[in-house]
């Protein structure tokens, strides 16, 4: 193998949604170079950093039912038990929610955590506090799909905008069958993803931990295991 095809080999492909930001980081660049050189290797660095956010990379995931994967990359930022959302019509008992935060470096292409249904999607206006905040599962702009499994379980994903995110970008329409771990969207520029689980399931991850979209098992709804504990060293 070449050596250039060796680094292509290591290199995530880049989702069509970026070609435009990257684009123009790019000529922003070549202009700051003719203005003044120093400007344009910082605004080089901030092209190569649009590049990084926007990589496609493929992943894994583990097919199986009752297995519910990730559906976004960056950390487990909270696990609790909450009342969800009225716009999902899961009911009025408080749900598992694992809620998964990405920083503006983590991956931001959202996968579906189990295969099913979009039985319902609801886009409702918000704030853009920071994401990180519990209170954003309420407040921020959000996109939320319900998914129902082919044996009546639903899942609901909310894509949650952020301090700095403004965009949420969906792949998938009302009605449409998706796969476990196929590409259901993403969010511009840092943002979090909620996801509901089935009343009684019970989370494997633990706060802190980093998720991999369409790849890391966040509960196992056929499994018998009573639950995991965590330490962090």
């Amino acid at each position: 193998m070449s050596v250039i095809a060796s680094i292509r080999s290591q290199l995530a492909p880049i989702h069509p949604e970026g070609y435009p930001f990257i684009g123009g980081f790019a000529v922003v660049s070549l202009i700051l170079f003719w203005l003044w050189p120093p400007l344009g290797w910082l605004a080089t660095l901030a092209t190569l950093w649009c590049a990084y956010f926007f990589r496609d990379p493929p992943r894994a995931t583990p097919l199986r039912e009752g297995i519910v994967v990730a559906p976004a990359d960056g950390r487990v930022s909270r696990i609790i038990s909450v009342v969800p959302p009225k716009e999902l019509d899961l009911g009025t008992r408080p749900l598992p929610r694992v809620s998964i935060f990405m920083s503006v470096f983590d991956c931001h292409v959202n996968r579906s955590p189990v295969a099913g249904r979009v039985e319902r999607m609801i886009y409702r206006r918000g704030k853009f506090i920071s994401a990180d905040l519990d209170k954003a599962s309420e407040d921020n702009e959000r996109n939320a799909l319900v998914i129902a499994t082919g044996n009546g379980i639903r899942i609901a994903v909310i894509q949650i905008a952020g301090l700095i995110a403004r965009r949420i970008v969906p792949f998938v329409r009302e009605g449409d069958a998706i796969g476990a771990g196929q590409r259901i969207g993403m969010i511009r520029f840092g943002s979090r993803v909620d996801v509901y689980l089935p009343e009684g399931a019970r989370p494997l991850v633990g706060e802190g931990q980093t998720a991999i979209a369409g790849e890391t098992v966040l509960a196992d709804l056929k499994g018998a295991e009573a639950g995991r504990t965590f330490q962090v060293a």
